[in-house]
């Protein structure tokens, strides 16, 4: 029996061992460490001037803990009754009020001065070199270059993230839940103004390593700026709750010299003029489906998932459902428009050519094939319905 416990123990030891080294992660690039303690080593003179207040307020409060405690400790041990002390009986004394009323005013004084430098500081978001909106959907970044060099480039970040890591069917990488696949690019030394909001519910842009966590909603404006120092890859996520995949919605800045954010602008720009389509031109069911299956997996997966059964109670099915299966119109209005009182929001924001293909792919994927109505949405279909 002894050598039986022993030789199971062994082997679970063993096991145990082998499947930490497995699960090892090692530093993400840009974002946390592994058994990090400490704040994001800071890239901006704002997120610098942040750590340098959080350790300035945390000695203060470490002294006035200290001092506090060890007052109070030493009258209860020199003045316990044991020893024959009597305690003092006084009505009130000028001294100690004035001592308890001046000295935390100064040190509050003492905290306040820098602090309202350094926020003064992050709310001026004038002079900048480029301007960037980021507006939150659930559950992914939209940016607008607005102003400066890149001005008109628009993209969708997504997170990168494979399924099968999700799900646990791989190991999990060093970057898991904070890569995308379109990061946002800017110039190393230049100011970038970034203007935030949301098309849905509450976002938040958050990016430790630069000292910015700006909220992002809907129907209004706002703006928050930063000057990276260093070239790198650097992540955040978004920091309010926003639903069901808030967890799936992080944040990569690339930073860059100024001569590859040049370069990447002039890629960019030829990129989108390649991808331009035209709502007008007729598309081929298969055309459609395959460029479908891309916006789909891109936009709808997280609620109705790959096998088109959504999560019963509180996403629905596509496959087989009443209005995939019906009138084009129905489909496209909801596309468009979302359902209110629902979680399913606007997709207007997507070109009428996505949303024509991730119609048409719905009404031909899982057992919607050859069934229903109207089997191929053109983009003119879309476009006339906006």
């Amino acid at each position: 029996m002894k050598k039986w416990l022993g030789g199971s123990l062994g082997a679970m030891v063993v096991n145990m061992l082998a499947s930490s080294a497995a699960l090892a992660v090692n530093d993400s690039v840009g974002g946390p460490k592994v058994n990090q303690l400490n704040l994001h080593e800071p890239v901006t003179s704002i997120a610098a001037q942040i750590e340098w207040l959080h350790w300035m307020m945390l000695g203060i409060c470490l002294v006035i803990f200290i001092g506090v405690f060890a007052v109070m400790f030493y009258s209860i041990w020199a003045h316990r009754k044991s020893r024959g002390v009597k305690p003092a009986s006084f009505h009130e004394s000028i001294g100690v009020e004035v001592a308890w009323t001046v000295i935390p005013f100064l040190i509050v004084i003492g905290m306040a001065l820098p602090a309202t430098k350094t926020v003064v500081a992050m709310k001026d978001t004038s002079n900048a070199d480029l301007t960037v909106k980021a507006t939150g959907y659930q559950w992914k970044w939209g940016y607008d270059y607005l102003n400066g060099e890149g001005e008109g480039i628009s993209f969708l970040s997504n997170l990168s993230t494979p399924m099968a890591q999700r799900t646990g069917a791989e190991p999990k990488g060093d970057n898991y839940l904070i890569e995308v696949d379109n990061p946002l690019v800017v110039p190393v030394n230049k100011k970038v103004r970034v203007i935030t909001t949301a098309n849905d519910v509450i976002h938040a842009w958050m990016v430790p390593a630069f000292g910015v966590k700006q909220d992002a909603i809907p129907g209004f404006v706002r703006d928050t700026w930063f000057r990276a120092e260093k070239i790198g890859e650097f992540r955040g996520q978004c920091a309010e709750l926003c639903g069901k995949d808030h967890a799936f919605m992080p944040i990569v800045v690339k930073v860059v010299s100024e001569e590859d954010y040049s370069k990447w602008v002039e890629e960019q720009k030829a990129k989108m003029a390649a991808l331009a389509d035209d709502p007008n031109k007729t598309w081929t069911a298969d055309e459609l489906k395959t460029r479908g299956e891309k916006v789909f997996a891109s936009n709808c997966v997280a609620c109705h998932q790959a096998n088109g059964k959504g999560v019963p109670g509180t996403f629905p099915a596509l496959d087989a459902d009443p209005t995939v299966l019906g009138p084009k119109d129905k489909q496209i209005e909801t596309v468009l428009k979302g359902r209110p009182g629902t979680a399913m929001a606007s997709f207007a924001h997507l070109s009428d050519v996505e949303i024509a293909a991730v119609i048409t792919y719905t009404r031909h994927a899982w057992s919607n094939a050859g069934k229903g109505q109207d089997p191929v949405v053109q983009p003119a279909d879309v476009k006339s319905a906006r």
